[in-house]
Parts: C-alpha cells; sequence; structure tokens
C-alpha cells in the first residue's frame, strides 16, 4: 500500500482558511489582478493542499506538529516567493514528483502553485479564456525566464543582459510596449476625450432616458439609481426642470433630489411625477428608442476627485462618435436573460453593451496590439533573439489582456462607486446587470480604468510569477480521454447548477479573438466560445428541463473522474474542491444535488473518500454571509479503491459508520475544529465507509445509493454530537427548537413534544421555558431566561450564548466559573448540535451566535480559570484542604 500523505490526517485548517479569507483583500501582484476569472481558488488554499498531498505523513503528533510550522508559514501571501519558505518546503517532498494535471483549470490557481513547488504542469480547460489565462501564468513565462528585455531603452543601460531574474525581463517589455500602445491610441483618438478647463477628466456620468408616456409631459425622462455621486464630497446630481425640458448641476452639500427609481424596473418623471414600470421600458428598449444624457463629470482635482457639472456641447459632441466600421458584431446567447440582464432590454448582441466611443477606443487599441507586436519582433531581431516571433506573440498575449481589462472597465455597465469614488468594473458579481446611470471612463487619464492602470496591474503580476518548472495549458474537454497516466491531480470542477462562465466568457472572448486569433488560431477559430459541452446543469440549455440538465451533469462528471481514475497514479492521493450550495433540505439532513452527484461520480469512477476538508475560500462580512459561507469549499481527498474491494450489508454499513464517526469527530471537538467546519469535515470518514466498498446491498438486496448514505451521515453526527443525558426539559426544549426555532408552533405539536419527551407543558411554562400565545407556543427568548434554573442544560446554555453576544468571552467566563467547567462543557456540546439545527434550517443569526459560543471556547476556559476567589474564602479553602 502507497505510504499515506499529511492531508490524510492532519492539516492546520484554521491557519489554512485564515490566510485563504485574508487572500480575498489583496490586489496588488495577486494573478488574479492578470485577467478577470469568476471563481479563483486562494492561492493559499492551492498550495496547502497540494503540498500536504505530497508530503507523507510522519506517524506522530510531534513530527506532524514540525510539518505543520512549514505550512503554516508556506500558507502566508508574504511568502508567497520568499524563497527561505519554499525551498524549506520544497526539502519536505519526494525527489522524482510525477506531472501534474488539473482538467478543470479554470483561473489557473491550483497549476500556478503546482509550478511553485516545481512540478512540471498540465493546465487544461474547455474555455479559451481559461486555457489563455493558464498560459499567461504557467507557461509562457518559464518560457523566457532569466532573459533580459529586448526594448531599446532597456538594451541602453550597462550589464542590462544579467539581473533578469523569473519573468521580470518579460515584464519589462510588456510594460514597455505597453506604454507604446497608450502613446499611439492617443495620437489617433485622444481628441474625443477632452479635458475639463485644465482638469484631465476621469468620468462622464450619462443617465439612461425614455420619453415620458405622458402627453401632458413627454420629456426625456431620466433613468436614475440615486442621484448621489460621491458620499465623501457630498457630491449630488440636481435636476432643473423647465417645461419639457430638464437640465443638471453638480452641487455639494443639502440634501438629495428625490430619486427616480421607485423599484425594480420602476421610475417616475422628475418632471410629472408619472410612473413607468418594466413592461413600458421593456417596450422603449426593444425598439431603442432610449436615450442618453451627461448629468455629471469627474476630473482630477490638484486634492483628489472633483465633481462638476455636464460641460458643454464639446464633450457631448466627443462622445457622440459614429459606431466603427469594424467591430465584434457577435451575438448574445438569446436564453441568458438571468446572467445578462439586458437581454430584457433589448440587448442581443455584445457590441450593445458599449457606448459608440468605447467601441471605438477598444477596436483601435486591439488593432493596435497586431502593430506593437511587429514593433517587438523587429527589436527582438536587432537584440539577437532566435526566438523574436514567439517572443513577440508572448508580449501581445499581455497586451491582449490589456485590452480586455479596458472591456471591462469601459462599458455602458460600469457604475460610479459613490462611497470609493473610482469606476465599479463590469462584473461586479458573477453576471452582467442592467444598469441606469453609468460612468464612462477616460482611457487616458491617471485614474481608475485608464491603460496606465490596467497596464500596471499586469506587470505587477507577471513580474512576482514563480517561472520555475514548465508548464504547459490547452484546450481539452474533461470528457474525453487523454494518454496521461500516473499523474497528480488537483482539480475545481463545476458545480452542478453554477452559472455558465461560458456565456459570461464571450463578453471577453470577443475582444481577445480579435487580438490574438493569428496567434493561437485553433484557441479563437470559433466565433464565440463552446458552450453545449460545458459542464453544469443549466436547464435553459436543455430545453428548460431540469431532469435533462442534471443528466447531461450527472452522465459528464461520471465519465471526467472515469478518466481522472486511469490519468491518476496510485502514490499521491487525488484532491478535489467542491463548492457546498444549493442545498435542499430532506427529513433526513441536508443533502445537495450537486454534492451528491460529485460524491456519485468519484465513487462510481472507483474512487474512495479517504478525507474531507472545509476550505474557507470566501471573505465575507455580511451577518448572513459569515454564516452561510464560513466553509464556503470542500476538500475531497480520494484513493484509488482496490479493484477487489468486498461488497457490505446495510446493517454493516451502519454499525461500521458508527464506529468510525465517534472517535473523529471527539477528534474534531478535541482540536477546537469551528463549528462550522465539523459537519463538512465529518463527511470524509463517513464517506470513507460507504466508499471502501465495491457494493453496499440492502434488506430487499437494492443497492444503497450516495443519497441514502449521505442520510445515514447525517444522522449518525446528530446522535453523536448531541449529548445523551440531557434532563427531560431540555430535551423538550431542543425539539421544540428544531421544530420552529424561537418562533410560534401549534400547541397540539407543542403537546406531542412533550409527551415524547416525558415533559409537562404547564411545568414548562411555570419555569418560564415557553410562552403562549392563543393556540400558540414558543420558547421563551434567551434574553429573558437569566435567573432561570440554572441546572437545566438548556438555559445555561442560553444564557452563555446572550451572555457572548453582549458581553464576549469574559461574560462567558464568569457563568463558566459560577458553574464549574464540567458542567459547562455540557452545553458547549449542546451549542454545537444547535449550530447545525440552524445552519441546516439557514437561521443565519442563530447559527452565527452558536459558532461564536464554540469557536471562541477555549479563550472562554482560559479566562474562568484566571479569576480568582476573594483572599479570605481563598485562605479558608486552603485550610480545609490542609
Amino acid at each position: 500500500m502507497s505510504q499515506k500523505k499529511l492531508i490524510e490526517t492532519s492539516i492546520p485548517l484554521k491557519e489554512i482558511n485564515e490566510a485563504s479569507a485574508r487572500e480575498k483583500s489583496i490586489r496588488h501582484k495577486h494573478p488574479s489582478t492578470l485577467h478577470l476569472w469568476w471563481a479563483r481558488r486562494p492561492l493559499a488554499a492551492a498550495r496547502a493542499v497540494l503540498w500536504a498531498s505530497l508530503v507523507d505523513d510522519p506517524g506522530t503528533d510531534s513530527e506532524r506538529q514540525r510539518l505543520h510550522s512549514i505550512l503554516k508559514q508556506l500558507v502566508q501571501w508574504e511568502n508567497t516567493n520568499n524563497s527561505d519558505v519554499l525551498d524549506q518546503a520544497r526539502a519536505e517532498l519526494p525527489q522524482d514528483l510525477p506531472d501534474f494535471l488539473d482538467p478543470f483549470a479554470g483561473g489557473g490557481s491550483i497549476p500556478l502553485e503546482a509550478q511553485r513547488l516545481g512540478l512540471t504542469v498540465h493546465a487544461h480547460d474547455l474555455n479559451p479564456i481559461a486555457v489563455i489565462i493558464n498560459k499567461a501564468m504557467i507557461e509562457i513565462p518559464p518560457k523566457f525566464a532569466g532573459q533580459p528585455p529586448v526594448n531599446p531603452e532597456s538594451r541602453k543601460n550597462i550589464g542590462h543582459d544579467t539581473g533578469w531574474e523569473g519573468a521580470s525581463g518579460l515584464a519589462d517589455d510588456v510594460n514597455y510596449y505597453g506604454s507604446l500602445l497608450r502613446d499611439e491610441a492617443f495620437s489617433r483618438i485622444g481628441h474625443m476625450y477632452p479635458k475639463a478647463g485644465p482638469s484631465t477628466v476621469i468620468a462622464w456620468i450619462w443617465a439612461r432616458t425614455v420619453k415620458c408616456p405622458n402627453p401632458a409631459c413627454g420629456c426625456d425622462m431620466p433613468l436614475v439609481s440615486s442621484f448621489t455621486l460621491s458620499t465623501k464630497h457630498k457630491a449630488r446630481v440636481v435636476p432643473h426642470v423647465d417645461g419639457k425640458s430638464i437640465t443638471y448641476t453638480v452641487e455639494t452639500g443639502g440634501s438629495e433630489a428625490k430619486t427616480p427609481k421607485t423599484g425594480r424596473g420602476k421610475f417616475r418623471c422628475v418632471a410629472c411625477g408619472r410612473e413607468v414600470g418594466t413592461d413600458y421600458l421593456h417596450e422603449e428598449f426593444t425598439a431603442h428608442r432610449d436615450g442618453r444624457v451627461m448629468i455629471g463629470v469627474v476630473a482630477e482635482g490638484r486634492n483628489g476627485r472633483v465633481y462638476e457639472s455636464p460641460l458643454g456641447e464639446e464633450h457631448v459632441r466627443a462622445a457622440d462618435v459614429p459606431m466603427p466600421e469594424d467591430f465584434p458584431d457577435a451575438e448574445m446567447n438569446q436564453d441568458t436573460t438571468d446572467l445578462i440582464s439586458g437581454r430584457g432590454y433589448g440587448f442581443t448582441h455584445w457590441h450593445q453593451l458599449f457606448t459608440n466611443r468605447q467601441l471605438t477606443m477598444l477596436t483601435v487599441i486591439a488593432d493596435l496590439v497586431e502593430e506593437i507586436r511587429e514593433r517587438v519582433r523587429e527589436d527582438a531581431e536587432s537584440a539577437g533573439r532566435v526566438d523574436a516571433e514567439e517572443y513577440s506573440r508572448a508580449v501581445g498575449v499581455y497586451l491582449g489582456f490589456v485590452v480586455d481589462k479596458l472591456a471591462a472597465y469601459h462599458s455602458s455597465i460600469c457604475l460610479w462607486h459613490t462611497g470609493r469614488d473610482i469606476i465599479s468594473h463590469t462584473f461586479g458579481r458573477q453576471a452582467i446587470p442592467m444598469v441606469w446611470n453609468y460612468a464612462e471612463a477616460n482611457p487616458f487619464s491617471n485614474s481608475t480604468g485608464c491603460i496606465n492602470s490596467m497596464l500596471s496591474w499586469i506587470v505587477e503580476v507577471l513580474e512576482n510569477l514563480p517561472a520555475c518548472a514548465s508548464g504547459e495549458a490547452s484546450q481539452h474537454n474533461a470528457q474525453a480521454p487523454e494518454s496521461f497516466r500516473n499523474v497528480i491531480i488537483s482539480t475545481d470542477p463545476p458545480y452542478y447548477d453554477n452559472i455558465g462562465y461560458a456565456d459570461l466568457s464571450d463578453y471577453f472572448y470577443i475582444w481577445l479573438r480579435r487580438t490574438l486569433r493569428d496567434v493561437y488560431p485553433e484557441l479563437f477559430r470559433r466565433v464565440l466560445v463552446p458552450k453545449s459541452e460545458e459542464l453544469i446543469a443549466a436547464p435553459y440549455r436543455h430545453n428548460n428541463d431540469p431532469k435533462a440538465a442534471r443528466k447531461f451533469f450527472e452522465g459528464g462528471m461520471s465519465e471526467a473522474f472515469r478518466n481522472l481514475y486511469d490519468y491518476a497514479g496510485s502514490d499521491y492521493p487525488v484532491t478535489v474542491y467542491y463548492a457546498y450550495k444549493q442545498k435542499d433540505t430532506e427529513d433526513d439532513g441536508v443533502i445537495s444535488n450537486g454534492w451528491e452527484t460529485m460524491l456519485g461520480a468519484v465513487i462510481k469512477a472507483g474512487f474512495q473518500v479517504v478525507r474531507t476538508w472545509p476550505m474557507r475560500t470566501e471573505l465575507t462580512t455580511a451577518l448572513k454571509a459569515k454564516v452561510g459561507a464560513l466553509g464556503s469549499s470542500v476538500v475531497l481527498v480520494l484513493r484509488k479503491r482496490s479493484p477487489n474491494a468486498p461488497s457490505a450489508t446495510r446493517t454493516q454499513f451502519l454499525r461500521e459508520l458508527r464506529e468510525e464517526l465517534k472517535p473523529a469527530l471527539d477528534s474534531f471537538l478535541k482540536d477546537e475544529m469551528s463549528p462550522v467546519d465539523i459537519p463538512q469535515s465529518a463527511i470524509g470518514p463517513g464517506m470513507a465507509v460507504y466508499s471502501r466498498y465495491s457494493r453496499i446491498a440492502g434488506t430487499d438486496g437494492t443497492e444503497v445509493g450516495v443519497r441514502e448514505a449521505l442520510s445515514e451521515v447525517n444522522r449518525a453526527i446528530d446522535e453523536i454530537l448531541l449529548p445523551i443525558d440531557l434532563d427531560s426539559e431540555t430535551r423538550f426544549c431542543v425539539e421544540l427548537y428544531k421544530l420552529c426555532g424561537l418562533r410560534y408552533a401549534p400547541a397540539d405539536d407543542v403537546n406531542k413534544i412533550a409527551t415524547a419527551k416525558n415533559a409537562a407543558v404547564d411545568s414548562l411554562r411555570k419555569r418560564g421555558l415557553i410562552e403562549s400565545d392563543g393556540g400558540r407556543v414558543r420558547l421563551v427568548g434567551r434574553e429573558e431566561l437569566g435567573g432561570r434554573d440554572e441546572s437545566l442544560l438548556w438555559v445555561l446554555t442560553q444564557e452563555l450564548v446572550h451572555a457572548m453576544e453582549s458581553g464576549g468571552v469574559e461574560a462567558c467566563a464568569e457563568i463558566v466559573h459560577r458553574v464549574g467547567s464540567e458542567y459547562a462543557s455540557d452545553a458547549k456540546e449542546l451549542a454545537y448540535y444547535l449550530y447545525t439545527v440552524a445552519e441546516n434550517n439557514r437561521w443565519a443569526r442563530e447559527g452565527l451566535l452558536y459558532n461564536n459560543l464554540v469557536s471562541e471556547w477555549a479563550s472562554i476556559i482560559e479566562s474562568a480559570n484566571k479569576i480568582t476567589l476573594p483572599t479570605e474564602i481563598s485562605i479558608n479553602y486552603d485550610t480545609e484542604e490542609r
């Protein structure tokens, strides 16, 4: 049997999750700023999972702690390129590691971190945008690592042939030729972006308009979500009505004018007050009877942003340019209204998301990329480079990314962020919303959305890519077989009914195809991104039939994992990321269609699930998000199941499940694992029992499927985690809480629970645990339980939760000191169980409160132990002991 790896036994999950969540707020030098992708895994998580999958488990706690110390350093953002930390980590890896493969490479975090650890990397994806991103990160930089730049400016410097580590020489050329690109573009279209007096304009603020349907009015009514321009500068747009004419000024201070938007897709006319709804707007926009009006300008002042009123006819004329003769005239997917809200407002082609000035700017710069590439080739030949043509194409890839980044900040979907005083790019979320008042950026300013800014993001990333081991990125459908054998695999496959990245990718594809089609003709041979093969359960791709969509996803995922089984070696585990979302609540617990499908696919392919690790891959601040997304991804650790694996009966499965799940859960609790992580972590040992067998037969001979197995795992978790020796009153309160939380329940249901738990309703009412309202009963709120009988574990638990919310660790410590830590620990166990109840019912606030108590338990006990008794009492106790 192959050597067990660290990830199969123990990893410092807390530190990995903290580093992963923190990374979401890091921008400068982060690969995510190279090119937008909608669902990248954090580098910290990818690096940790890969390293722990390659390192042998030492078998002793002391040695594991030593490896944990290395891993804790390895995941820190500051150590991403720290040679000392990386060398120490690489020294723990086996020699002659096999190649690495990620068949669903996406944004490239996993392949990039495999390369950073020294593996030869293969990154494959069906989506050409994902492929080109991976080429830019793992394939191109190593080819030109250590080589000096070819631009004449850098070649003037003495000793320019040395000191260019990694991809820094390539980055220097991208910066130089990107600046040439900007200068040449300005010489051709700079006149389209006039100044505001001596100041350079950052953005023009526009509002879409339609004719007011009121015959007595008929003005061009502005469709504005808010007249606020800046909360920091207290700048706001003020409309002035003169008959059927509306003009606008920008003022500071005072109160905002009444917002025209009255609801989703509903606006009132600022002139006559007439309200219009979605149907009227759809009709006007579809018939192209909509217009726009400038309502404000943002300029570069000496001390920051300056907000000004519309700047007159010169600026209107500058924006009112004809549509360019040659632009990407590609049609949007006609079934994606949920992804692209503008589809309901007559937007049928991608170019309609851009103003004519934006289209002109983007086409000019895109076409300039080829001219600049020729300049790079000539300079490379002059520098004696034998790879001049290939090198010029490489530089062209990053210049193509400049165009794509500009496209993200230069569309009529870009809002002006009133709190941060910047332009929000098109993809503020994983969709393209309808935007009513938008900001049109100046690409030649020195502020948000400018060419210099787009270029600097790319150069910074390129300078910091590892550019060490060789890498290969190619377009491939994971459902089709390849010739790989005995490779290391870690991947982040599609998530059941997740969004269609292929549809959104068209937004960038139309521009990259224009700039790079002759560089990668096979990659950009299609007019748009391939969609029918994309492995998601999207009903709109199957005649709006959810069953057909699910069948497509399940079949495709099963085929993909059968291929992975063939590719994977036996010496290293396969790791698979899954976003634990799309929950379906059932009587037997919480099950997800996607989760079930993923587990079914890997098990049917011949894999055994040996561990599951919840990875917090999202940085969230909202209360609801904190609870719902703490363990936002689960990493499945898989091993090949023996072809000779035996079968088992359902009874045998259930017996072994409880035997093996109990010590696993005890270990999680001992390690102070957060409550939000335990259910997902427990899936691992639970499904390990299920997946070690070739088949599990029920009493009637039918096979026990994944869904039933998951239900049994959930049930077993509940049985193990709920303390057995509860008083009858607490058992009643727990059952009532499971039924309705802190809301009212019908009295008949409450009586049934009381009978089952041997509790008397009248007694419960007298003890202040429940209250009645007509024919309804509910649990008394925890803030009202003070002074109740703390010998009831329910009361103590709720007191601790309330104390944690109102007074924090110290307040809880006072209670623990009073009742004793041994009894209080029972309350901690009950709090964890109640957290699982709240989580399963999506009670966000409730779940967060229980989670906070359990997560801080070690600190509570530590604080409680520090509380000392008064001196005279301490002496008396001491005397008694003697």
